[in-house]
């Protein structure tokens, strides 16, 4: 009984998250800007750029969390703690709230930052937390059911209309192969409502060097679903299902703080006669309301024949491809006193073992999305199915361009790392010559 609904919760992943699909392809694809949608009338705006350190190493904060106060407006650091804020110019005296797990929350003034080159230092939390008058919970599996059940007191009762950046890349080994992004709009149903939530793609552009793949196309089923169904507390079925649940061993780590509060850490594994592979991780629980503020967790690799089997859907027949590493992140925001879905992203690292080569081929694939805007959608307003995305995307296919430097415009992105900066550099200067010699391809 417990490897069958061990295997219908698999079955949950197989089919809406995280599927890869290796198939035999030879050539170079660059391909041009997609537009859904009409253009919205364009807001002037001001771009502020910069980092986030902590104040002692100078060490970067990753996935620290900036929000314009007064506004929906936000945006997160990425992985080398560098930001890009872009600020409507009719917003001129607000303050940027600037937020990191175990720090204290900074407010800047808007005035106080320049275009460029701002360096943001946060201070690490030493409030000691036994004096904190919060009474420690015993029993940490009833505090994560608790908090389960509470998301509809807690999280938006409303349907919400979301802007959001989406981003995936493929690397083989440190090299990037591939780049897609997308901003989409989601149509947040409420927490507390079993309808999926829908979205649309507004603006996406891509391209893959499938000469660097040793003529594998690698590419990633299901696009922003991948990032949006890690939101835990809207599809807690693919992690803790009310039958799924008991599979795993809880108990209280370490407690920290997050904007001033104390927040619980609870660390889950499955338990040790559970023969299927379940996930691993800490979540992140504020203590007075019983909420998930974080997630942060993978999959416990026990069989690899297993794991391809749930995430890689066709590859060649003279190939052995398994995952080495499977692991998920999500982060909620709060707008008065709710929370919302902010940013979460996806790793993927797989191993290919060619029949009669002396070396394998390793890759990394990711996908990581942030909610850059929202607003309530009072009219409850729901894509049709012809206009709504599937979950069943390769966002990858979709025709997109890197030439235009101002792609996004107005929309708030996660700043590039410095390697996908590079490579997309790289990508322009090969596009103006093949564009110079009349070669470029367009589907």
């Amino acid at each position: 009984m417990l490897g069958s609904l061990g295997y219908i919760a698999r079955n949950h992943w197989i089919n809406l998250l995280c599927t890869a699909l290796f198939s035999v392809f030879v050539g170079t694809e660059y391909s041009f800007a997609l537009f859904q949608e009409e253009l919205q009338e364009e807001t002037n705006f001001k771009l502020y750029k910069g980092e986030v350190v902590d104040s002692d190493t100078k060490k970067p904060l990753v996935f620290a969390s900036l929000m314009v106060e007064k506004s929906n407006i936000s945006t997160i650091t990425n992985t080398e703690g560098e930001f890009s804020l872009k600020v409507p110019e009719d917003i001129t005296d607000a303050n940027i709230i600037i937020s990191f797990l175990g720090y204290k929350t900074k407010t800047i003034a808007l005035g106080q930052l320049k275009n460029g080159d701002n360096r943001i230092a946060m201070d690490i939390s030493v409030t000691e937390l036994p004096e904190i008058n919060v009474s420690i919970p015993k029993d940490a599996e009833n505090l994560v059911r608790e908090t389960l059940k509470r998301k509809g007191e807690n999280y938006f009762e409303d349907p919400t209309l979301m802007t959001a950046f989406y981003r995936e890349t493929i690397k083989k080994r440190r090299q990037n192969v591939s780049l897609s992004e997308a901003v989409v709009n989601i149509y947040k149903t409420p927490y507390t409502s079993l309808k999926q939530d829908g979205v649309k793609l507004y603006k996406a552009r891509k391209s893959t060097d499938y000469n660097k793949l040793d003529t594998v196309a690698l590419k990633l089923q299901g696009g922003p679903f991948n990032a949006l169904f890690v939101d835990i507390m809207k599809y807690p079925e693919y992690i803790f299902s009310p039958e799924s649940i008991d599979y795993y061993d809880f108990k209280f780590d370490r407690s920290t703080l997050v904007n001033n509060k104390l927040i619980y850490v609870i660390d889950f594994a499955q338990k040790s006669y559970i023969p299927d592979p379940l996930y691993k991780g800490k979540l992140y629980i504020d203590a007075d309301n019983k909420i998930l503020t974080s997630a942060i967790y993978s999959l416990n690799i026990t069989d690899k024949e297993i794991a391809s089997r749930l995430f890689v859907k066709r590859k060649p027949a003279n190939a052995k491809v398994w995952p080495n590493e499977v692991a998920y992140r999500v982060d909620y925001r709060e707008k008065n006193g709710k929370w919302y879905y902010g940013y979460s992203n996806v790793l993927l690292e797989f191993k290919i073992n060619w029949d009669r080569r002396l070396f394998n081929s390793v890759y990394t694939m990711t996908c990581e999305m942030a909610v850059t805007d929202w607003k309530k959608n009072m009219a409850a307003d729901y894509p049709k199915s012809r206009d709504r995305i599937k979950t069943s995307i390769i966002l990858s296919d979709e025709a997109i361009g890197f030439t235009d430097p101002d792609f996004w415009g107005e929309y708030n992105i996660i700043e590039p790392e410095k390697s996908i900066e590079s490579a997309i550099k790289k990508i322009q200067r090969q596009l103006r010559r093949a564009n110079s010699s009349g070669g470029a391809s367009v589907p």
